[in-house]
C-alpha cells in the first residue's frame, strides 16, 4: 500500500525537505504541501492524506488548534515537527494529548542537513503512523485512584512503552494512589523531553513522578522516568534499590531501553517486580519482560485493541512473557489487585 501523505509547515525549506524525502521513498506519495492550516483543510478535504506531518508552531492557526479540529472531525494520523525548547517540548506532549502518533523535533543548528539526516526516522515514524490506530477523542474521563492495602516496600512496578505510550503511561499512573509500590518507567522519547513529560505526569498523579538523575532510592509513592539519553537500571543496595543511569550503546535499537530496564529487574527484584509494556512499534522489552516472567514476576501486556500500535506487546505475547494480556483502561486496577495480592500472600 502506498502511504499518501500531507506536509503542513510554514517553512518553505522544511516543507522542501520533507518532499523530498517522503518522494524518495517508494512506498510514500506526497499529495501535498501546505503553508498554513487553512490550505491543510483544504487538501485534507480533496486528497484524504493517510498522514500529515504537522509543524506545531504556525502563523494564523497554530498547529495544535488544528490537531484539536483535524482529530475532532477527521480524526487521522499524524507526526508533529517540533522545536527541541522547554515550550516547544510542552506542546508536543499536548499534541499527543490532542491524538497526534508521534514526533520528530527540529534540529537547532543546520536545519537543512540535520533534517537530511532524519530521512530515516522520518519515514519510519510515517509508517508506524500510517499503521497506528486513530480514534475520535471523547472526553477525558476521571481516574479512579484505589487505595492499596500493603505492608512491604520491597516491590517494584515497572512499566515501558513507546509509539502511544505517553498517553497510556498517564492512564495507568493516574490511577495508582500515593502509596503505591515505587515505579520505573522507560518511554521512548528523545532527551528534552522526559524532563517535561515527568512534569506532567507528576501534574495528574497521585504519586510523585520525577525524571531520574541516578543514584536515587526507589520509595512507594514515587515514580521514577528514565531520561531520554540515558539507559535506566535498578540495582540492590543492601536492603534498598537505586536507580542507575548509563551512557552506553542502544539496545534492541533504543536509548533508553526497556529490556535494560526490565532485565536489571530480573537481577536486582526478581519476583518482587511487576512488569507492564505497553503500547509501541518494534519489540524492545519482549525479552526483558519474558526474562522477568521466568524470574517469577507478575507480568502484563496492553490488549491490542487499545493499543495506538501493538508491536511491543505483540511481540511479548506471542514469547510467552505475559501472563494477563490486559486493556489499558483496566491495567492500573488490575496491576494494583495484584500488588495486594502479592503483598497478602508474602504474609501467610
Amino acid at each position: 500500500m502506498t502511504i499518501k501523505v500531507l506536509v503542513v509547515d510554514d517553512s518553505a525549506l522544511i516543507r522542501q525537505i520533507l518532499s523530498e524525502i517522503i518522494k524518495s521513498e517508494p512506498d510514500m506519495t506526497l499529495v501535498g504541501a501546505a503553508p498554513d492550516a487553512f490550505v491543510a483543510k483544504k487538501l485534507v478535504l480533496e486528497k484524504a492524506p493517510d498522514v500529515i506531518t504537522l509543524d506545531i508552531e504556525m502563523p494564523k492557526v497554530d498547529g495544535l488548534r488544528f490537531l484539536e479540529v483535524l482529530m475532532n472531525a477527521k480524526p487521522t494520523p499524524v507526526v508533529m515537527i517540533s522545536t527541541l525548547t522547554e515550550k516547544g517540548a510542552d506542546a508536543t506532549l499536548r499534541s499527543l494529548e490532542l491524538g497526534a502518533i508521534d514526533f520528530v523535533a527540529k534540529p537547532k543548528i543546520g536545519v537543512a542537513q540535520g533534517m537530511a539526516d532524519y530521512h530515516e526516522m522520518i519515514v519510519e515514524k510515517i509508517r508506524t503512523a500510517a499503521r497506528s490506530k486513530v480514534k475520535k477523542r471523547n472526553p477525558t474521563k476521571s481516574a479512579v485512584v484505589k487505595t492499596v492495602s500493603y505492608s512491604g516496600t520491597e516491590k517494584v512496578i515497572a512499566i515501558g512503552a513507546s509509539t502511544g505510550g505517553t498517553e497510556a503511561i498517564k492512564e495507568v499512573l493516574s490511577t495508582f494512589p500515593a502509596n503505591a509500590p515505587a515505579t520505573v518507567i522507560t518511554q521512548h522519547m528523545p532527551a528534552g523531553y522526559t524532563s517535561t513529560f515527568a512534569k506532567r505526569l507528576d501534574s495528574v498523579c497521585q504519586m510523585q513522578v520525577k525524571e531520574a538523575k541516578g543514584g536515587e532510592r526507589l520509595l512507594p509513592g514515587q515514580a521514577y522516568l528514565a531520561p531520554g539519553d540515558k539507559h535506566m537500571e535498578i540495582e540492590r543496595s543492601g536492603a534498598d534499590y537505586r536507580i542507575r543511569l548509563s551512557d552506553g550503546p542502544r539496545v534492541s535499537g533504543h536509548k533508553p531501553s526497556v529490556d535494560v530496564l526490565f532485565t536489571s529487574l530480573c537481577r536486582s527484584a526478581g519476583s518482587n517486580a511487576i512488569g507492564v509494556l505497553l503500547t509501541g512499534m518494534g519489540s524492545d522489552g519482549a525479552m526483558g519482560l519474558l526474562e522477568l516472567r521466568n524470574a517469577g514476576s507478575e507480568t502484563f501486556c496492553q490488549d491490542e485493541a487499545s493499543c495506538i500500535v501493538f508491536g511491543m506487546p505483540k511481540v511479548a505475547i506471542e514469547k510467552g512473557a505475559a501472563k494477563s494480556v490486559v486493556s489499558l483502561e483496566d491495567m492500573g486496577s488490575v496491576v494494583m489487585n495484584t500488588v495486594e495480592k502479592l503483598d497478602a500472600g508474602s504474609r501467610l
